[in-house]
């Protein structure tokens, strides 16, 4: 299975700048969308059945905003819409698709860049996540979580670590928060194959500059739970995709 996610920063904005003619190069066999800001009515979804994908999407009650969505050229055997943690559902936060034995989790975390009132429902979020993660190990041992996590783990993962240590996104209780997710059952799969710096997946638009000098952050990720190690292919960014202040990620694996 080719698995790509990919925060698009609106999808109708995506559509405008070429989504569907990079679509039809067969990028992945499923597509894992965040930030979507638009309920499958607002897109005209034809273009993607007549792509041969399924499409599934999860949308924030809050128009324009948020939300996220899977396009599938497999079907799936099961779709679950949320978590169940109402400030995260009222969101569209979280998508979850069953192949198998394998579940696939598509998740946009929250941001904490617009003050302290959203950093503190990020830190809350995180916990509730976690939490929910570690009893659907038990049941489904089998995950992959792709997504926009909104947070850098480690110096190599930003281009300037020490200027950003006050930063919403690479702040010190966030990237403990992946410490404590990595030594619990969750493989950073990019990293098994790319130990090398400078690899990000987001550029900030505020300065137009930094994508063509490559000062980004890796924010976004495909990882998966230990017993799917061996199962690992090939995981990759693509930064030459630019439909979004974002790239897609990419991971191959056999399920």
């Amino acid at each position: 299975m080719r698995i790509i996610s990919y925060n698009v920063n609106g999808i109708r904005s995506a559509l405008t700048k070429g989504f569907i003619d990079w679509l039809k190069t067969d990028p992945a066999d499923v597509i894992c969308l965040q930030e979507t800001k638009a309920a499958k009515e607002n897109v005209n979804h034809k273009q993607l059945t007549d792509l041969g994908f399924h499409d599934y999407w999860y949308s924030a009650q809050k128009k324009g905003y948020s939300g996220v969505a899977v396009f599938s050229k497999i079907k799936p055997a099961n779709v679950v819409y949320g978590t169940g943690h109402k400030v995260s559902d009222d969101e569209g936060r979280v998508l979850q698709l069953d192949f198998g034995d394998v579940r696939l989790i598509n998740a946009y975390f929250p941001s904490g860049t617009t003050g302290e009132l959203r950093q503190t429902f990020k830190y809350g979020w995180l916990d509730e996540f976690f939490n929910y993660l570690e009893k659907l190990k038990q049941t489904h041992p089998k995950l992959i979580l792709c997504g926009d996590y909104n947070i850098a783990h480690k110096e190599i993962d930003i281009h300037n670590p020490k200027g950003n240590v006050k930063t919403s996104g690479f702040l010190p209780e966030e990237r403990l928060w992946l410490d404590k997710f990595f030594t619990n059952g969750w493989v950073d799969a990019f990293r098994i194959l790319h130990p090398e710096p400078h690899r990000y997946s987001w550029w900030s638009q505020r300065f137009p500059s930094v994508r063509l000098e490559n000062k980004g952050w890796r924010i976004d990720y495909i990882n998966i739970t230990e017993p799917l190690k061996n199962n690992l292919k090939d995981a990759e960014i693509l930064p030459g995709i630019k439909h979004s202040d974002h790239c897609p990620v990419y991971l191959e694996i056999d399920i």
